[in-house]
């Protein structure tokens, strides 16, 4: 079973994405970590992405298929994966498509983790991080003991840059430009599946869980 997940920044599809992978017992496969793999190993991929990384560049479409097709044809990757992270844009998926079907596979499902936008911001918006020991809290869901102090270390909490509401609307927005035409792009091909992800995280799953079967 080869799972794509889609959703916004802050959806959660990370965390989905996880649960499935344990679920099903096949693997999650971030694009970030193979790229921090493949570099710490240094790889021959890995160095040819290090280049652009190190310039600040985007790795190219092709590099990303290739890193990304060598981590599926592992062994643990032959009863399926969930996807996380990738495609982020129709050129990726056209590419990955392109890869998949010379194998004589494909995309069993694309799940779109669906959250209105207001709802992320003011789900990302309540994020607190201590930069010191790592912990994260929400000022809602999983508050502090003490306001602003991090119960591990005892160290002050930040709303960090990336999760403030101006940031979070403008990541949004690269997001609905670039990765909302993936939505047309898997419901063409009649793969693509939506949950609603406003519900409590283990509503969203058992969601999922029934599409997967």
């Amino acid at each position: 079973m080869k799972i794509i997940m889609l959703g916004a920044p802050g959806a959660g599809k990370g965390t989905q994405a996880k649960m499935i992978a344990d679920k099903y017992g096949i693997p999650h496969v971030s694009t970030g970590d193979i790229f921090r793999a493949n570099i710490k190993n240094g790889t021959e991929l890995g160095k040819q992405a290090k280049e652009y990384m190190d310039k600040g560049l985007l790795v190219p479409d092709e590099l990303t298929v290739k890193i990304l097709l060598d981590r599926v044809a592992q062994d643990d990757c032959k009863n399926g994966y969930v996807l996380d992270g990738f495609p982020r844009t129709i050129p990726q998926a056209e590419v990955l498509d392109e890869a998949l079907t010379k194998l004589g596979e494909k995309i069993d499902f694309a799940v779109n983790v669906d959250v209105p936008d207001e709802n992320i911001v003011k789900r990302m918006s309540g994020r607190r991080a201590c930069l010191k020991c790592g912990a994260t809290y929400h000022i809602e869901h999983i508050p502090p003991k003490q306001e602003g102090i991090c119960d591990t270390c005892g160290s002050e909490l930040v709303l960090r840059d990336d999760d403030k509401p101006e940031t979070v609307l403008n990541r949004l927005k690269v997001y609905h430009d670039q990765t909302q035409p993936l939505i047309d792009f898997y419901t063409a091909k009649g793969v693509l599946k939506t949950v609603d992800g406003t519900q409590d995280m283990k509503d969203v799953f058992n969601a999922i869980v029934a599409i997967l079967g």
